[in-house]
């Protein structure tokens, strides 16, 4: 079994918001990615979406996004992102994906997904540069809170490796060290992987390694919108 990633696939099909209007990078994206991810994915292997994932606003609007994606292969694990408005609570969308069938996708929400000896963690994350309003505060320190939940959750359950995914960087774009990258350095996790960003700011991600954690941007146009290959497991077994 393979684990791949990728981040902001801002998919359109509910919703008529198409991202080529940022440039041709964009010029059939969505047909692009199909191609690139079925080449890529067997049936048996995982990728995990750091955020972005539709337009839509409501759950309902998302639906041709959904089927878009459970006519993907392989298992998909889905983390929310800001454009995710969509994004209800862990019930709502478990029962969601229960009633139309789609048997390939799982969100991670306060909790892992353990892939053998590994476990995948995550949060959306918020901004960590100039936290100056009270709001901006509570939402950092909630999602702090919530990626630890995570982490803790993976330790409970005899996950001797962990990856953290957030969507937002975890870092600042004027500096580096942060209450998310305390968290992942605290627990141990081998990689953060993360999105949000695109265009000319893009030029401001790191990708390397730091205090012992790689670091890694995914988003899609970043990554010529194709999953990337982060782990191989072998003899794997899968649990909530």
């Amino acid at each position: 079994m393979k684990i791949f990633t990728i981040s902001d696939l801002h998919l359109p099909l509910g919703i008529d918001k198409p991202m080529d209007v940022f440039g041709e990078k964009w010029n059939n994206y969505v047909e692009r990615i199909r191609e690139n991810w079925q080449a890529k994915i067997g049936k048996d292997d995982v990728v995990v979406l750091g955020g972005d994932f539709s337009w839509a606003t409501y759950l309902e609007q998302a639906k041709k996004d959904f089927d878009y994606l459970e006519g993907l292969n392989g298992k998909k694990i889905l983390l929310k992102g800001n454009h995710d408005y969509w994004w209800t609570t862990a019930q709502k969308l478990k029962n969601y994906v229960s009633d139309n069938g789609y048997s390939s996708i799982i969100f991670l929400h306060n909790n892992h997904y353990k892939i053998g000896n590994i476990g995948i963690c995550g949060t959306r994350g918020w901004v960590c540069d100039n936290l100056t309003g009270s709001d901006d505060r509570k939402i950092y320190d909630r999602e702090v809170l919530r990626l630890k939940m995570s982490l803790d959750s993976a330790v409970n359950n005899g996950c001797k490796r962990l990856i953290a995914f957030t969507h937002y960087p975890p870092f600042k774009m004027n500096g580096f060290d942060t209450e998310f990258t305390k968290t992942v350095e605290e627990y141990g996790a081998e990689k953060c992987i993360y999105g949000h960003l695109h265009g000319h700011i893009q030029s401001k991600s790191f990708n390397g390694t730091h205090n012992g954690v790689e670091y890694m941007l995914v988003s899609a146009d970043y990554i010529g919108f194709s999953p990337v290959l982060i782990e191989t497991v072998y003899g794997s077994d899968e649990s909530e």
